[in-house]
């Protein structure tokens, strides 16, 4: 009987340790150099989209694009319900004027043309597109916010959420995709301003380069003015 509690308290060691280790997985890897690394599209997933989206006001259509994904017997979809023998044909959601899921690329689609162009040429994973409606409403700027990983910063040879998260923008079109957040520094949150009509976010630098953002790193706190032809990320000091 001792020893099996003995080993059942192993086991939970055991597990315990996993935990941590799985927890304290690094974000980013400086093995090789500091550099950022672009991973390569895994060919042997097949791609599908959406039905396409048109926000309120906008005369673009956009096609959420991801893998498709085959689901566990009896568990439910994600995104939705649209699901036929166990394979999930919808890979995003849609709320108040935001995408949501694990997308490869938007595609964009003046509604006047058959034209169909993506938002990235390069592997992304993106997580939420927003289409900011009342700057839109105030400035008449046309402006997509998006959080994404862009980079195998911790090398595993891919790009997922474990992965850096970073802050793109880009117009209604789909055209001048622009990172705004600083390579290697991980997105904390972002936030609209209507009055000011600005966009104010966080980073997190890992300036001791241990892999991790804690509290022994640096936050970086920036604003854009949207009003503005020109995305100019500025920096200031709450603190």
């Amino acid at each position: 009987m001792r020893k099996y509690f003995k080993y059942i308290a192993l086991v939970i060691i055991g597990t315990l340790i996993s935990c941590r280790e799985e927890v304290q997985k690094p974000k980013v890897s400086y093995a090789a150099s500091n550099k950022v690394s672009i991973a390569k599209t895994d060919t042997t997933q097949i791609e599908i989209a959406d039905l396409p989206i048109q926000m309120e006001g906008t005369n673009y259509l956009i096609h959420p694009v991801g893998d498709l994904r085959v689901l566990e017997r009896g568990s439910k979809a994600r995104f939705g319900t649209s699901s036929v023998n166990d394979v999930s044909f919808t890979i995003s959601n849609l709320g108040e004027y935001e995408i949501t899921g694990y997308l490869q690329n938007l595609k964009f689609q003046k509604v006047d043309s058959d034209s169909i162009r993506p938002l990235s040429d390069k592997p992304v994973l993106i997580l939420t597109a927003t289409y900011l409606k009342t700057v839109a409403d105030r400035t008449h700027n046309n402006i997509m916010v998006y959080t994404l990983t862009d980079s195998d910063t911790n090398k595993d040879g891919k790009i997922d959420t474990s992965d850096i998260k970073t802050l793109y923008l880009s117009d209604i079109s789909g055209e001048n995709f622009t990172k705004v957040s600083a390579d290697l520094e991980e997105l904390v949150d972002w936030n609209l301003i209507e009055s000011k009509n600005r966009l104010y976010f966080r980073t997190i630098e890992d300036t001791n380069q241990n892999g991790q953002f804690d509290k022994n790193d640096v936050l970086h706190y920036n604003y854009i003015d949207l009003a503005s032809k020109k995305w100019e990320v500025k920096a200031y000091k709450p603190i």
